[in-house]
């Protein structure tokens, strides 16, 4: 769409009845664009759209017409690499300047300017605006990498139809991600990939996951301590569970999702398991390499410290893991009479209110196990204490101090 044609659009949508302010919004324009032309279209009509060609033939300090035409040519050549499944598919402002600096051009432009040339050009789509989740649940703010690691499935279904769970996790600080596909989404698949995801990133101090049966081990029995929580105690990460039904709390996950989705099963037609890992492998090498605005154009693989090696000795098995000393967290919304459910049992927090998000941690000592309610994360010096529940265990707590504890 052409400039003229961009304001033709604005009056035709404020003629038809839409404020200046859902008019900006819909043509990803500010307020004071919109009323500009509205007041040049009342005074002049139609021809008043047009641009005045009295400005100067030089402005001091724009970027200049060669670095222009090199943007255009960086994303066009871009959305055609991209179309073609040739390397990753990215083609906004940072793979655009990143492009460019890789061919030297100079002035090389910011990344604002570079949007603004493009927007220009009609090569961008109008964004759109995240929903506000109803309940504001207590989240961690991590700020070293190896701190919090988000970990979640995405399904997919091979040539034929077979489905297939892809495992996905992601380090929130320096964006350092590894996955990896398996035919189910069994206890056994989570306990595989969440051992390999601990070996290639290394052991945080908090592991993020969400509610479903192979993580939390069931919505049947109460209080089970499945296969992933006696998992992470063991490795001595902090496993955290994530509300029912509100992915937006593994924000990080959830959005390298879309990249994954993208990379790996967009314009493909993958009929193997072994398929979709090698390609995925390729994606995953080439994400981990590339420079991003988020980390100052550095790559995850420049920023991710060097992993903390996972405890010896550990590995799959079908045994029952012992359970040892260590904390496990979940988040969850209080409902309307006032209880949250944790492990399959409804628990009191009567000085909560209803819809309110709360931080429960389950901590596990040699002397017992007591649950914990907060009003906040653990990463908040100032939070309160709602409640506390003795939690009944029939089996020995160990420490990690014993040597004989592993396996």
């Amino acid at each position: 769409m052409s400039l003229l044609d961009e304001r033709k659009s604005a009056i035709h949508l404020l003629r038809s009845g839409k404020s200046v302010s859902d008019t900006a919004k819909e043509l990803d324009r500010s307020e004071t664009w919109v009323r500009k032309w509205q007041e040049r279209y009342a005074q002049e009509g139609w021809v008043g759209l047009n641009s005045r060609s009295n400005r100067p033939h030089h402005i001091p300090g724009e970027t200049p017409e060669e670095v222009k035409a090199a943007i255009r040519k960086a994303r066009s050549e871009l959305e055609a690499e991209a179309s073609s499944g040739k390397g990753l598919k990215y083609i906004g402002g940072q793979a655009i300047r990143t492009r460019l600096k890789e061919a030297s051009i100079t002035p090389l432009p910011s990344i604002p300017t570079i949007e603004r040339v493009i927007r220009a050009a009609g090569m961008t789509r109008p964004y759109q605006q995240a929903e506000v989740p109803e309940v504001q649940y207590p989240h961690l703010k991590a700020e070293n990498t190896q701190e919090l690691m988000q970990v979640d499935i995405v399904p997919h279904y091979l040539k034929g139809g077979e489905r297939v769970a892809c495992f996905n996790a992601i380090d929130v600080v320096s964006r350092y991600p590894t996955g990896k596909a398996y035919s189910q989404r069994r206890s056994v698949d989570a306990e595989a990939f969440l051992i390999q995801a601990w070996k290639e990133l290394g052991v945080p101090k908090y592991t993020q996951v969400d509610n479903e049966g192979c993580f939390s081990g069931g919505a049947t029995h109460p209080n089970v301590l499945g296969k992933i929580l006696r998992l992470a105690l063991q490795v001595k990460t902090e496993l955290v569970f994530s509300p029912v039904r509100h992915p937006q709390s593994n924000g990080f996950v959830e959005r390298f999702h879309q990249d994954y989705d993208k990379h790996v099963w967009e314009d493909t037609y993958l009929a193997s398991l072994e398929a979709v890992r090698l390609q995925a492998d390729d994606f995953f090498d080439l994400y981990r390499k590339r420079p991003y605005s988020c980390l100052k154009e550095k790559s995850p693989l420049g920023v991710h410290n060097s992993p903390a090696r996972i405890p010896e000795g550990v590995e799959i098995t079908s045994e029952k893991r012992k359970l040892y000393e260590g904390k496990v967290h979940f988040i969850r919304k209080v409902l309307d009479d006032s209880i949250i459910s944790v492990l399959n049992v409804a628990y009191p927090v009567p000085k909560a209110k209803s819809n309110e998000g709360v931080w429960a941690t389950l901590s596990f000592k040699k002397s017992g196990a007591q649950l914990h309610v907060f009003d906040a994360a653990p990463d908040v010096t100032d939070r309160k204490l709602l409640a506390s529940y003795p939690f009944q265990i029939a089996e020995t707590v160990f420490s990690h101090d014993v040597s004989d504890d592993l396996p």
